[in-house]
């Protein structure tokens, strides 16, 4: 398959929406990821509810740019959210023309979680969105298996992020498992074969939480390029051949001494050269 390459907010959070997909552009992303609702407690938001002067912006550019929204985040199901919190969401997604909703598990109470899963995928269906279950490994929702459980019983997809599947202590083999078309999107990053310890960053972009916790920390802050870490990529990769591909590699120090222009083109050549 000839996968195009797409650029997650995550890597470039501190931009907003329409300053993201000029950014991607000219990097030579061909689609991005948008945050349009918090994934932390405390977090900015930037203002993209449909119809807000933002929304049209983004909008704006990505017709002159040619790219694409492929995917929105992201909706925590906590056990406390449901049709009134997600409609707004599912609303901005679509006004981006979004296809994928990028899904955390937050509720540990399985049974609960799978009745709100499957309640957002039936009233995502009307705007041509499929919420997508996103495996983290600091989260009550932290496997593939479990995820590909959530495909069968709710009809979701599934948002494989490279990072959290390996630190979950993921295997190729449950991939492969996997029913044809469950992964919507692959998010593409590396990293070293153990959690590092890193310090807090001084500044997160939107005041990001990260609660002191190291897998935190690495996730929202410091992820290596495709193909510079350990991570089994190449076999993610072919083992999900027909999966679109997101670059989600946040790397908060290299943006402030480099420069974002730099740090998203050095992405988009990792995984360039990766692909190939």
């Amino acid at each position: 398959m000839n996968r195009t390459i797409g650029l997650a907010h995550l890597s470039a959070l501190h931009l907003s929406p329409p300053e993201l997909v000029d950014a991607a552009a000219a990097a030579g992303f061909t689609s991005v990821g948008v945050r349009v609702h918090p994934a932390t407690r405390g977090e900015t938001q930037y203002p993209m509810a449909a119809g807000s002067f933002m929304s049209v912006q983004t909008i704006e550019r990505l017709a002159v740019t040619g790219l694409v929204v492929r995917d929105v985040e992201v909706f925590t199901l906590d056990g406390n959210r449901g049709h009134k919190e997600w409609e707004p969401v599912l609303e901005a997604s679509a006004a981006l023309g979004a296809s994928v909703l990028n899904v955390i598990g937050g509720d540990p109470d399985r049974a609960r979680l799978t009745d709100s899963l499957a309640a957002l995928v039936e009233d995502a269906r009307r705007y041509g969105i499929r919420p997508s279950i996103e495996p983290i490994s600091y989260q009550p929702l932290d496997s593939i298996p479990d995820a590909g459980m959530l495909v069968g019983q709710t009809g979701c997809g599934i948002m494989l992020d490279a990072l959290h599947f390996v630190r979950a202590g993921g295997r190729i083999a449950e991939l492969i498992a996997l029913p044809a078309g469950a992964v919507t999107v692959i998010q593409l990053c590396d990293g070293p074969a153990e959690t590092p310890a890193l310090p807090i960053p001084h500044r997160m972009p939107l005041a990001q939480d990260v609660n002191g916790s190291a897998r935190q920390i690495e996730s929202r802050a410091k992820r290596l390029a495709p193909g510079e870490g350990v991570f089994p990529l190449r076999e993610i990769l072919a083992a999900l051949p027909d999966a679109p591909v997101s670059v989600e590699a946040p790397d908060v120090r290299a943006v402030e001494t480099g420069g974002t222009a730099t740090h998203l083109k050095h992405l988009h050549t990792a995984a360039e050269t990766l692909i190939g």
